[in-house]
């Protein structure tokens, strides 16, 4: 049987945002939420689709998408340093988690995007 609704944290994670966020625009009307039997929010699937079918593809709110390639990955314990050459001629540098290197599958000579955002660089694929 198919899932039909998120927790309130797995539909903010899945639109990238926070938690406020989604309780914000729960306010705002801007999304549509339902309560389960213990008063919690739940999401609806469709209602996340129809959220993520608008932003053109990208789950992260921020202007600064840099397309590349990962030249290196180096693990270290519990951290990781992922390096990505970008299309203009330069390199971005982002000091991630491990697991974060293993979920999205960092790997010397595939396609990243880097994210700039405030003082953050954030990587997707």
């Amino acid at each position: 049987m198919a899932r039909e609704t998120y927790t309130a944290s797995e539909a903010a994670q899945r639109l990238g945002i926070s938690l406020d966020t989604l309780r914000r625009w729960d306010r705002d009307g801007r999304i549509t939420v339902e309560r389960d039997s213990r008063n919690r929010r739940v999401v609806p699937v469709s209602e996340v689709e129809r959220l993520r079918a608008g932003d053109g593809g990208h789950t992260i709110s921020a202007r600064n998408h840099l397309v590349g390639t990962v030249s290196e990955v180096k693990v270290d314990g519990l951290m990781a340093q992922v390096e990505i050459l970008v299309t203009e001629p330069a390199r971005i540098v982002a000091l991630v988690t491990r697991d974060a290197i293993e979920e999205l599958g960092l790997k010397r000579g595939e396609s990243a995007t880097a994210i700039v955002k405030s003082t953050s660089v954030m990587v997707e694929r």
